[in-house]
């Protein structure tokens, strides 16, 4: 059995951003038009006035303020909602094997190997664009990778089951490194007509190199992993090729993204502090002495109670990293960038956790020391 590590991670940042203020601008928009359009039938109560929104709303909500796009133009338009992305033809890469490509090249060149080093490529994201061929095979071929690759979604914990394949395929000799890509478009999945989550969602990518210990110089020496799941409604997506067999089911709202935002608030907080508590102890790890914690950004109210269960006090900014005010929801990519940007001050044998959780329910968590 190999021992693992965390050699290396990527980003990949979209060239446009949309702030609060300008998706507000946008949303309350699209509120005068529709309240206008069905004036009558809002009147006689048979359709709902669509209420505005406010970045005020938005900060105290989530701690959101901006987030990357691939499109702006789209999300910002009031009568369109949503990015437009020309689709491109099967000769052409695809936009989310692209920006894949773009974060793993980042990561690589940290790396400091070619990628020939690299025998298996993970494509671990909230959705696909496409059913097949996989999104992790293309990204292989234009990689020049000679091993094999797969697609993976566990929804926003997919990097973190990423992770844990890659070093499961690193323990049984299955692969010296595993390149775990997260391209994360997920602007096209958001409903940005709605107006308790328009604003949750920006665009990324990030990669993680996942290489065998006794070839690694430096990196992350990974502790433990565990994974969770539990299913619930409460997180859902309903988008798929099925879709066209049910006749006038195309445009209905659960076929993007939806979710009881309260229930899973209150369901999944307890739920990812013991996993993490409990999977610490089980390590022989003490939880209050982590240095840092790079969670899933998903909402900061959820950080900052999650982090005082764990930490068993009040987080400093140090120790709980926050990037979901500059980049939104990011889905998988959330924990890999809070943990890509903020870890060069780590110390040879400090420890961390990376931690991620989402629809399914489901949740991952990876502790790491620094070599």
């Amino acid at each position: 059995m190999h021992a693992a590590v965390i050699a290396a991670t990527g980003l990949y940042t979209p060239a446009e951003w949309v702030t609060n203020a300008e998706l507000v601008e946008a949303f309350n928009a699209f509120v005068e038009i529709h309240n206008t359009r069905h004036a009558a039938k809002i009147a006689a109560g048979e359709v709902e006035a669509l209420a505005p929104s406010s970045v005020e709303f938005i900060e105290k909500a989530s701690g959101i303020k901006s987030r990357y796009v691939m499109n702006r133009s789209g999300v910002v338009d009031p009568e369109v909602m949503h990015p437009l992305i020309p689709e491109r033809s099967n000769d052409e890469l695809s936009i989310m094997a692209e920006i894949g490509v773009a974060a793993a090249k980042d990561a690589i060149a940290r790396w400091g190997k070619d990628a020939s080093h690299i025998d298996a490529v993970v494509c671990a994201a909230s959705n696909m664009q496409r059913a097949y061929p996989a999104m992790a095979i293309e990204i292989q071929e234009a990689l020049g990778i000679d091993g094999f690759g797969f697609d993976m979604n566990v929804a926003c914990s997919s990097a973190t089951f990423g992770i844990k394949t890659a070093a499961d395929y690193i323990a049984t000799g299955s692969a010296r490194a595993v390149l775990v890509v997260n391209p994360e478009i997920t602007s096209g999945h958001l409903n940005f007509r709605d107006r308790d989550s328009h604003f949750i969602f920006g665009d990324v990518a990030t990669a993680v190199i996942v290489e065998r210990t006794d070839q690694a110089v430096g990196g992350w020496d990974i502790l433990g992993t565990r994974l969770k799941t539990v299913f619930s409604n409460n997180i859902r997506n309903n988008f798929g090729f099925l879709n066209r067999t049910a006749p006038g089911s195309e445009g209905a709202a659960d076929k993007l993204f939806v979710q009881e935002g309260r229930k899973v608030f209150r369901e999944v907080v307890p739920m990812v502090s013991e996993m993490i508590v409990t999977h610490a102890a089980d390590l022989g790890l003490d939880p209050t002495a982590l240095k840092r914690l790079w969670l899933h950004q998903a909402n900061i109210n959820m950080n900052d109670l999650i982090g005082r269960r764990v930490l068993g006090r009040e987080p400093t900014a140090e120790e709980n990293v926050i990037i979901l005010d500059e980049f939104a929801n990011t889905s998988s990519a959330g924990s890999i960038i809070a943990f890509h940007r903020a870890n060069e001050d780590f110390e040879p044998g400090e420890t961390g956790l990376i931690c991620s959780f989402g629809a399914g329910y489901s949740a991952g968590t990876v502790f790491v020391r620094r070599r």
